[in-house]
């Protein structure tokens, strides 16, 4: 790969890992759009949107909007895979080259060839709402390690340090639990919901207004934990910890504003939206009650390419 090529990866690798972060979090988003647009079987075949097209066409029993919305999804989702693409680029020419960080990236590119086969097999089965929570959950676990691979690109490859008691990362663990569980709740809220996706679509047969107590019951459990861990945490990761607050009281308000105002398509986006932000927020807690320190390997590695770096430096202007 030529040089320019390789020198532009390495500079703009923290820029990717941003980009990969907000696209994980932000195709969930859209994927709302088309949600309770009923746009859902806007493309009713998968990978072409209608036989014979891979684009949308004239069709007798489908909208123009609706194929529209639903191809743009899809169309993103070849965006996420380019960005995530150029994590994986960026990983693998890094001098030296931090398995982690590889790792990491090699994760979200592969996950996208999983959601885009998810998302195929939500259409082929009608959007069946179990298929629906599956992608959704996928998109946020992700949106998760798409946060530790920013995070991995700063750290070290050493194991992790706690930087809090042991008490405290246990609590995480089990708050990270209690994170996974709320937001299965929320797809049982979604899935019983007035937004299907389509008009045809067969909705899962439980009342709203259990699933949304459960959904809230979860979110009360979530928030103890949050305070006390607030009590544990010390000076350790402060702001983190103050964004995680104000993250989760922000969704849990606009999630009583939904639910009170009969569930308006913009609010259901914007929730969708905020479900992201908690996962980021929640994870960037995470890596800051925890360090990597770099190799002794890796250090030598660094002060040689330095070196050589400056030696280069000198030579050119002899």
């Amino acid at each position: 790969m030529p040089d320019w090529v390789v020198a532009f990866l390495l500079k703009f690798q923290r820029a990717f890992a941003v980009a990969v972060v907000m696209a994980q979090a932000g195709i969930a988003v859209t994927g709302s759009i088309v949600r309770v647009t009923g746009s859902g079987l806007g493309c009713p075949t998968w990978p072409q949107c209608v036989a014979g097209s891979l684009t949308p066409v004239e069709h007798p029993e489908v909208a123009p909007l609706h194929q529209w919305v639903e191809f743009g999804n899809r169309t993103l989702t070849g965006l996420v895979g380019v960005i995530a693409a150029l994590c994986v680029l960026a990983a693998w020419y890094a001098k030296p080259r931090r398995k982690r960080v590889l790792k990491l990236a090699l994760v979200q590119l592969v996950g996208v060839g999983v959601q885009a086969v998810v998302g195929g097999i939500t259409v082929l089965t009608g959007l069946l709402w179990w298929t629906v929570s599956v992608h959704f959950l996928i998109s946020m676990v992700l949106t998760w390690l798409a946060v530790l691979l920013y995070a991995a690109i700063g750290e070290g490859d050493e194991p992790a340090r706690p930087l809090a008691g042991r008490n405290l990362l246990r609590l995480q663990v089990v708050q990270a639990g209690v994170l996974g569980l709320l937001l299965l709740a929320g797809t049982f809220v979604t899935a019983a919901g007035p937004h299907a996706g389509d008009a045809a679509t067969p909705r899962l047969d439980v009342p709203v207004e259990t699933l949304s107590q459960l959904h809230a019951d979860l979110l009360f459990l979530f928030l103890g934990m949050l305070v006390a861990m607030g009590f544990a945490l010390g000076s350790t990761a402060r702001r983190a910890y103050y964004t995680l607050v104000a993250t989760v009281i922000a969704q849990g308000a606009l999630g009583m504003v939904q639910y009170w105002t009969g569930v308006p398509e913009v609010l259901v986006s914007i929730h969708v939206l905020g479900a992201g932000a908690v996962v980021i927020a929640t994870a960037n807690l995470w890596v800051h009650t925890r360090e990597r320190a770099r190799s002794d390997q890796a250090q030598r590695d660094d002060e040689g390419l330095r070196s050589q770096t400056a030696g280069n430096s000198v030579a050119s202007h002899v």
